[in-house]
């Protein structure tokens, strides 16, 4: 075993030692020496001192390696999150987080959503992360929970828990069902949070207070019960308040403060109130200058005054009931301030005393009975009652104790009052489960320790007690649940201590009985202990001081603690006399009676329960509340004593650390099996420890032979259901292990590269010595070919008559020299032929040269030719220069020249008279409009003078009260009349109906009897008869319509506005998430419910009515069939002209509407998206083309009103339409509607266009119509449409980025493309024999994919180009927020190869953006490009951390120093070292607001700003539509139209 443990002790091992100072330094190990049983150790620190450690195999065995220094775990585990990843666990190695004394941003709203719905550990800790778990856990197991959260005061408990209450309140849940959720005004939150949230400020100014450990200590503990329903909707909470400091209102040590409140109402409080109250500054007062401070720095008390009132008012408290309270306070100041002089030995207090004046008038009581019952005592016996005086000290413990009792109560009075309000009977009823937020007092050990460190000191072993049962209770858990062998844990059970304390026989016990003896002493009580306790079964927990006979020692969990009895038995008591207690509840001042009927319970010397006993009772409540639930702990640690930021002092946390359990936890982890990693993930990391020969697909067998080759002793590890469980220093065995294993195959590599390194370097020099022989040989053979060119030229000197003996020698001698080397040549290659082949490189390299010389050759010949060129052609264009001048020189030329000049005058006086005659045109028409333009002056101030008129009119009353009384009754006899008509035109509508069946009944008979002739010969008498039917059923249909046009209600009884007869819909839409105000139009409905009730509302806006979150997008609706109308002058179109059959169509408005409805909009099959063969904008925009024409057609025939109803019908059909359609359903419909709509605001522009520039549409017109209302209808439809349009749009945004955000972090963050640098996640060389974890459940191809399809979308539906820009722009902002947010908050992410898989992932979408012509799109990437740019930087020395900040310009330092911090270090890189964090962090600035973590995400729900694009040009309509549509009316208008 002991030689087990030194193999992992090698050479560079690091161990730590303790130090005083700093709690634990590192070292390393240089030299280790075994010699037999004998063993040394040389290590050498940090600092460079050398440390030795000898010792004996023996001895090491014996003691299970005591003397053997902690092992440190590598630099890849130092960070780690989850403590069991560790190699060794043990004090040094634990990773805490601490208050910083700073405020950090890692609280804002941004961090709560990006924690909302992620599992714990999937991002780094955090206490939102706790808080996200014990909600899921309460949802998941439906079982409550408790988050504990401790630590000393200063720690930061306060402000954990008020993170964890806001967290509930205003986080989002994105499992649920949006629309639970009813939010209150402005705030995101419903009500019941918002008053969650108000009971922290009102908790804080009553409860905390300043002392020497932090400026805002909560002096009693609270658990806050924060209650659900089903939906998991927060609708009540339940405060539990323990242990408040009540001595502090009458005492508080040097350089602390009392109670929030009372410097709150004297520095806030109105000049009014202070009179009224007789308040002044707190050095005034007794309670509030004892400390001798009063101010907090950078704490204004005046303005949390003013918060406290406003969280008051949000639980339900009144103005009036507030300033009772105050007043309350007021005159507990005032108490303090009586003053109790001495006479003798009895207490005396004056009549006239201002302060006993003061408090008697605000508690409404009896000054002479107050005063009296503060400096005497009265005993009652059985006979009598006797009344004795008090001494000074008697008196102002009496006095002190009325204080105190009565903030006391008041304090508890205002927890009743928050419940209350928190949760009420109705809310009770609907409670489901409910998470409990403890916030309480950390263990405590002062100088001088009295009663109130007792009671904490108590309540911190008993949660000790149940952290300890719940840590072995879940190792137990654990081990049972992998079903392992496993043994007993043995771990410090602090029961005897408790029972110690709260026994039959403990102090309480003894404390409570000296309490009641009225000569009961501290001293008499402390002599007891020592009586009762001095046996060795307290001996352990219980000891006498040396040099003190009033105290005692208490060996708790965390610290022997010596406690002074002084005052302990008054405290305890901490009774108020019965006399006073009567006074009080004689109060004239109600709300004092109030406050003491609804607080604690009265105390009284003979009935009241000690303070020791109520805190026994309340801890053992509070236990019993914790066990029934699931509990979460969150420890605070203070990092040093003055509260300076970024001061960590090793000692002050490591005892903090024992005060909070964490060691012990560590070591109930270390007794069992403390690390553990599931098959897969040991298999990845240790796969190389056998060879791939024996690797397979089952990762449990593969872990079985892993364990089997490397660790020999079985009782080293168990293995589970689902993981292995290894003992502590395993772990660091198999590392070594690996390690080992690696420099091996690095080793092997390093070989083979040098080889091929050595190799290549000896080829190389082969090749260059060959080369250089070549060259050499050359050079000669040049020398000789000189020679022989010289004696040539000297042969050629020689007589004519020897030159061809000569030029035959030389030739001879040629031939010769070229023989020779051609032997020369052939010899070394049949010698070196294998070796030759190479040189294949060295010919091409001299036949490039060769080449290279005749290029130069060449090209020196060129330059010299075009020199020769140049030149003659500059001799020749001198020659033609020196006729020229000849020639200028002459006359003729100059008479040319001025005839030239003359033309040229002529020209441009001709110019000059044809822009004069423009000028004054222009002059001319500019006076005109100048005259139009006052006329119109004229005519709106006209208008304008008139309109006030108007309104001063209809302000003044026209008819008198009999007059309006009989008018009534007229208008209920029309109403009468009016529902009589109604039912008779129901009547007559079911007949029309009938005969127009029978009609259509025999036009059928009629032509299948045509069909029949057309093969036989026709019989005149049956024709005439079929005739004389058809004449006679005509007849008949038409009287009835003429007794329906007659029996309808006079016009000027109906419902109108503005001269037009309107309807509603009463359909409700789906609110889109944006919406903004709109023009209404004037059309009303009008029906048999609505002649009593005129509505001057439009369809749209009674579905506003129902849902207020809906911005209108169309004109009214109608859904009843509005009776048809005479034309005036009684025409009937029965003729055949065109114009006839249009109007003849057009007021068939229910054929109309089922076809522009049911069949164009909600039947239309939308054309594929295509940009191969994209389809024309004839087959994309024909429903806007269409619904264009019969819009047009009604303007131009006078149908005003029908096409405002139809316009309304069509706006709504499509907003309603479009909304139907979800996720990539929703893609095609919307971008294709949206370029529909925008080709509709086209026309709609358009006309306003034409009508502003006075053509007439309607002028053929045959009925009557007000031109203006043709102008409202034209404004009000030009309007709607924007409105729909930008409806659509948001709507359709909405649904894409709810895709979009479910692809960004699998594609982007998490899928990893590139080949090469795959992370551990996922093992590229075991891929094809383990299943490693789940891929990604998006990808990128699947990200561009979806852009591809939006963007093919648009481009093929015509959507403008200005839209297609903000669409994409819009989703790439998505996508890099979303994916910088996430990557800032996964620790395990931020890694080079992860960067490099990320950015390749960056450069496929800025490719896709610039093939697409998208290029500013990859603007909204650059914060995720520069954090993955930052991640593949050196950051070894503090220059790289320059060039970091240079490269990254766009990220913040906070951010900069999150993604440097979780730098994730691989296995062969060196962690970063702390001087390079302390550069990093020294240049984050607190309270930067410029200086932001996360970047601000945009709701779903925001689409962002939408800017309508310019309209489109109007072509004349091509009466398009597609052959598969049936839609008989609309052709046959089409072709008449035409």
């Amino acid at each position: 075993m002991a030689s087990h443990s030194l193999e992992v002790y090698g050479k560079g091992t690091g161990v730590w030692f303790p130090d005083n100072r700093e709690g634990w330094i590192s070292a390393q190990l240089i030299t280790k020496e075994v010699n037999g049983d004998n063993v040394k150790l040389t290590f050498i620190g940090d600092e460079g001192k050398e440390i030795v450690i000898t010792t004996t195999l023996t001895k090491l065995a014996q003691t299970n390696n005591a003397e053997l220094p902690p092992l440190r775990n590598p630099p890849m585990l130092e960070a780690v999150d989850d403590l069991t990843s560790l190699s060794y666990l043990n004090e040094p190695a634990v990773l805490i987080a601490m208050n910083p004394f700073q405020s950090v941003n890692l609280y804002s709203q941004d961090i709560i959503n990006a924690y909302s719905g992620k599992r714990r550990g999937e991002l780094e800790p955090h206490v939102f992360a706790i808080a996200e778990d014990a909600y899921r856990c309460m949802i998941r197991d439906e079982k409550n929970q408790t988050i504990v959260v401790s630590g000393e005061s200063g720690a930061g408990k306060t402000v954990n828990a008020r993170f964890i209450m806001r967290y509930f309140a205003s986080v989002d849940d994105k499992e649920k069902i949006q629309g639970d959720k009813k939010p209150n005004s402005g705030s995101g939150m419903s009500e019941v949070e918002e008053q969650l949230m108000a009971t922290n400020p009102i908790m804080e100014s009553f409860g905390n207070a300043k002392t020497t450990r932090n400026d805002n200590s909560s002096r009693f503990g609270k658990y806050l019960e924060i209650q659900f329903d089903s939906q998991q909707n927060i609708i009540g909470a339940r405060i539990r308040t323990y242990l408040l400091e009540r001595s502090r209102l009458v005492y508080q040590p040097e350089s602390e403060r009392n109670y929030h409140i009372f410097y709150q109402l004297c520095a806030g409080a109105p000049p009014s109130e202070k009179k009224n109250l007789e308040l002044g500054d707190f050095s005034q007062f007794h309670y509030l200058r004892q400390g001798g401070i009063g101010t907090i720095n950078g704490v204004n008390d005046a303005d949390e005054f003013e918060t406290t009132q406003k969280a008051l008012s949000t639980i339900g408290v009144t103005i009036e009931l507030q300033w009772q309270i105050f007043k309350l306070c007021a005159a507990l100041l005032h108490i303090g301030n009586i003053q109790i002089t001495a006479s003798r030995n009895t207490a005396m207090v004056s009549d006239t005393d201002p302060a006993l004046v003061t408090a008697t008038k605000l508690l409404g009581i009896k000054l002479e009975e107050f005063r009296k019952w503060i400096v005497k005592k009265q005993i009652v016996t059985r006979s009598e009652k006797i009344v004795t005086d008090l001494n000074i000290q008697q008196a102002s413990v009496v006095k002190d104790s009325v204080a105190k009792y009565i903030y006391a109560n008041l304090f508890d009075w205002l927890v009743t009052i928050i419940n209350g309000c928190l949760s009420n009977d109705e809310r009770t009823t609907s409670i489901k489960s409910f998470i409990g937020v403890l916030d309480i007092y950390g263990f405590e050990h002062f100088k001088k320790n009295s009663f109130e460190q007792f009671c904490i000191n108590y309540a911190n072993e008993k949660l000790q007690q149940q952290f300890n049962q719940h840590v072995f209770k879940l190792e137990q858990e654990e081990y049972m649940r992998e079903k392992i062998n496993w043994t007993f844990i043995n771990f410090s059970d602090n029961q005897p201590c408790i029972e110690l304390i709260e026994g039959k026989i403990g102090i309480l016990s003894l404390l409570d009985e000296e309490s009641r003896l009225p000569a009961g002493t501290d001293a008499s009580w402390c002599q007891k202990l020592f009586k009762n306790f001095d046996t060795p079964q307290y001996k352990q927990y219980f000891q006498k001081p040396r040099f003190s006979n009033t105290g005692f020692i208490i060996s708790h969990y965390a610290h022997d603690v010596t406690y002074e009895s002084e005052n302990f038995l008054e405290k305890n008591r901490d009774t108020v006399p019965d006399e006073h207690l009567a006074l009080l509840k004689s109060s004239e001042f109600e709300f004092l009676e109030d406050v003491l009927t609804k607080g604690a319970p009265v105390s009284s010397p003979t009935t009241a329960k000690s303070d020791g006993k109520r805190s026994s009772s309340s801890l053992i409540s509070l236990m019993e509340t914790i066990n029934s639930t699931d509990v979460s702990y969150i420890r605070c640690i203070k990092p040093n004593e003055a509260k300076v930021a970024w001061r960590f002092e090793p000692q002050m946390i490591l005892s903090q650390l024992r005060a909070c359990g964490v060691l012990e936890t560590i070591r109930i982890s270390c007794a069992g099996y403390p690390s553990r990693w599931t098959f897969d993930e040991f298999v990845q990391r240790y796969y190389m420890l056998v060879r791939s020969s024996q690797w397979g697909p089952e990762a449990r067998k593969l872990c079985s032979i892993i364990l089997d080759a490397s660790i020999k002793e079985p009782d080293r590890y168990q293995v589970g259901i689902t993981k292995i469980f290894f003992r502590a220093g395993m772990l660091a065995y198999l590392e070594r292990l690996r390690l080992d294993r690696l420099n091996e195959c690095v080793t092997l590599m390093q070989k083979n590269m040098l080889r091929h390194m050595h190799q290549k370097r000896y080829q190389q020099l082969k090749a260059v010595t060959i080369k250089a022989q070549a060259l050499i040989r050359k050079r000669k053979a040049m020398r000789d070919l000189k020679l022989l060119r010289e004696d040539r030229a000297a042969v050629m000197i020689q007589k004519y008559w020897r030159r061809y003996i000569q030029q035959k020698r030389y030739l001879r001698a040629k031939k010769a020299i070229y023989k020779l080397q051609l032997c020369v040549r052939g010899v070394i290659a049949r010698r070196k032929y294998k070796a030759l082949r190479r040189e294949d490189s060295t010919t091409r390299i001299q036949s490039v040269y060769r080449g290279w010389v005749v290029r130069r050759e060449y090209k020196k010949t060129i330059r010299l030719v075009i020199f020769i060129q140049s030149c003659i052609r500059r001799r020749l264009a001198r020659k033609e220069l020196k006729k020229m001048k000849i020639e200028a020189r002459s006359a003729s030329h100059y008479k040319e020249v001025s005839y030239k000049l003359e033309n040229k005058v002529i020209e441009l006086t001709q110019n000059l008279e044809q822009k004069s005659q423009e000028n004054k045109a222009l002059e001319l028409k500019a006076s005109t409009l100048e005259g139009n333009v006052r006329t119109w002056m004229e005519k709106y101030k006209e208008l304008e003078s008139d309109s006030k008129t108007f309104k001063q009119t209809t302000k003044e009353a026209t008819v008198a009260i009999d007059e309006f009384k009989s008018l009534q009754s007229e208008k209920e006899a029309l109403e009468f009349r009016y529902h009589t008509s109604l039912e008779s035109i129901k009547k007559k509508d079911t007949e029309i109906q009938r005969l127009t069946g029978e009609v259509n009944q025999k036009d059928e008979e009629v032509t299948r009897l045509r069909d029949a002739m057309k093969n036989r010969t026709e019989d005149p008498a049956t024709v005439l008869k079929l005739k004389q039917e058809i004449a006679t059923l005509r007849e008949q249909l038409a009287k009835v319509k003429s007794g329906v046009n007659n029996s309808t209600p006079p016009s000027s009884h109906r419902p109108t506005e503005n001269g037009f007869l309107t309807s509603a819909g009463t359909a409700t839409l789906k609110p889109p998430s944006k919406r903004r105000t709109r023009r209404h139009s004037s059309a009303e409905s009008w029906g048999p419910n609505e002649v009593t009730k005129r509505k001057p509302k439009t369809s749209i806006d009674l579905i506003m009515a129902e849902k207020p979150g809906l911005r209108p997008a169309s004109i009214s609706t109608t859904h009843v069939s509005i009776p048809k109308i005479k034309t005036p002058g009684g025409r009937v179109y029965g003729g055949d002209e065109p114009e006839e059959q249009i109007m003849k169509l057009l007021e068939d408005d229910e054929a109309l509407d089922d076809e522009i409805i049911n069949r164009l909009i909600k039947s239309l099959k939308i054309p594929l998206p295509s940009l191969q063969n994209p389809p024309s904008q004839k087959e994309i925009l024909f429903p806007a083309r269409i619904i264009s024409l019969i819009a047009k057609q009604m303007w131009k025939y006078g149908f005003i009103k029908e096409s405002e109803r139809l316009f309304a019908n069509v706006m709504k059909t499509i907003q309603e339409h479009v909304m139907d359609f979800e996720g990539d359903d929703a893609i095609l419909p919307g971008a294709y509607w949206l370029s529909n709509v925008h080709e509709l605001l086209s026309f709609a522009t358009a006309a306003e266009k034409d009508m502003l520039r006075g053509v007439d549409l309607v002028s053929d017109s045959s009925r009557n119509f007000e031109w203006h209302d043709y102008e409202r209808l034209v404004s009000i439809v030009k309007h709607d449409l924007e409105s729909l349009e930008y409806n659509i749009y948001h709507t359709w945004m909405k649904e894409l980025k709810k895709r979009l955000s479910k692809m960004v972090i699998p594609s982007v963050i998490e899928s990893q493309s590139l080949p090469g640098f795959i992370t551990s996640e996922s093992n590229r060389f075991l891929t094809k024999f383990i299943t490693g974890p789940a891929a990604p459940a998006f990808s990128m191809d699947d990200l561009l994919n979806f852009l591809n399809k939006v963007w093919k979308a648009m481009k093929s539906y015509y959507v403008e180009m200005s839209i297609i820009q903000q669409v994409v722009t819009e989703l790439l902002k998505l996508v890099g927020v979303t994916s910088f947010n996430d990557l800032l908050m996964r620790r395990n992410f931020c890694s080079w190869k992860r960067a490099m898989q990320i950015q390749y992932n960056i450069t496929r979408i800025e490719e896709w953006c610039k093939s697409h012509e998208m290029p500013e799109g990859t603007l909204q990437l650059e914060h995720l490009m520069q954090a993955t740019k930052l991640l593949q930087l050196k950051k070894a020395t503090l220059g790289d951390i320059e060039i970091i900040y240079d490269v990254c310009w766009m990220l913040t330092p906070s951010q900069i120093q999150k993604l440097i911090s979780h730098y994730f270090v691989a296995d062969y890189e060196n962690p970063i070292s702390p001087e390079i964090l302390k550069a990093v962090a020294s240049r984050v600035t607190a309270n930067d607001r410029k200086d932001i973590l996360l970047l601000d995400t945009t709701p779903l729900e925001d689409s962002g700003p939408f800017e309508v694009p310019l309209p489109r040009e109007v072509h004349p309509p091509d009466h398009y539509v597609p052959a598969w549509l049936d839609l008989p009316h609309i052709r046959r208008l089409g072709a008449l139209s035409a």
